[in-house]
């Protein structure tokens, strides 16, 4: 049986492999971006925060 040898710089095709490139995600935009996340959870324990103290101090 002959060996094929391929030219310099080529990749020798794989053998058995029957699967394609896949195609890169897009973006999610938003809601990827962990300093949104992070501001949305600090907006929100400032908001229950500040109710306990509205709560202690008889303002609620």
């Amino acid at each position: 049986m002959a060996v094929l040898l391929n030219p310099p710089g080529e990749t020798p095709p794989a053998e058995g492999s029957i699967s394609e490139a896949h195609e890169e995600r897009a973006d999610g935009g938003l809601w990827e971006h962990p300093g949104v996340w992070t501001a949305l959870i600090v907006l929100g324990a400032l908001v229950v925060a500040g109710f306990f103290l509205a709560r202690i101090f008889g303002y609620g």
